[in-house]
């Protein structure tokens, strides 16, 4: 099968996220300015520099919301501020929870039962007892078709000693984190596998 995307009749989301895969979730959390706090997952999530250490993820519009903008994307424009929360084992259940659609006003926090830990230079809070999160300041916003890309730099980490080595390293192999595929799929990461790469 060939695809012209100019000419193709269906939406390219299936193609794409089917074989773009396995994504990594960026569960994001941000603070509204009515004070409610917002969780939701994005799997169109990576890093996109290291200095600055910039953080992006990306929201497909929402015409059901102001701007067109998910709750989450607007929020991080009008506050400046966010937490990049990274999904392991224990938090794919939740996680998905935090997916439904709340009416506004509506704390995803609350809806899946998970408990908020203060943030260190953000007001956002973190989910606690997550592995790894990422504080981040509002770095831009990018429009790309219908989509809106947002992109933090990272002003302050948690990690969890479980991750780290002895010098303070993180150690891949014990970050067990959950990928996204398509629809309702999802994966573990644990088949690993080594490769040096060449000189």
């Amino acid at each position: 099968m060939e695809v012209d995307p100019r000419t193709h009749e269906r939406s390219m989301y299936r193609t794409l996220t089917g074989t773009v895969v396995p994504r990594p979730i960026g569960w994001v959390s941000t603070t509204g300015p009515d004070g409610t706090d917002n969780l939701a997952p994005y799997s169109f999530f990576t890093v996109a520099s290291v200095d600055p250490p910039v953080l992006l993820f990306s929201t497909v519009a929402r015409p059901d919301r102001p701007e067109g903008l998910s709750d989450t994307a607007r929020n991080a424009r009008e506050t400046g501020e966010f937490v990049l929360n990274v999904v392991t084992e224990p938090f794919a259940e939740a996680m998905n929870e935090t997916s439904a659609t709340l009416p506004p006003g509506d704390s995803e926090f609350d809806h899946a039962g998970l408990e908020r830990a203060a943030s260190t230079a953000v007001e956002p809070p973190r989910v606690a007892g997550v592995e790894a999160a990422y504080e981040c300041q509002l770095y831009d916003t990018v429009e790309v078709g219908s989509n809106t890309l947002v992109l933090g730099e990272v002003v302050y980490a948690h990690l969890s000693d479980g991750i780290l080595t002895d010098e303070g390293k993180v150690d891949v192999d014990e970050v067990a984190a959950v990928g996204r595929l398509a629809g309702s799929g999802y994966c573990y990461t644990r088949e690993r596998f080594r490769m040096e790469r060449p000189d």
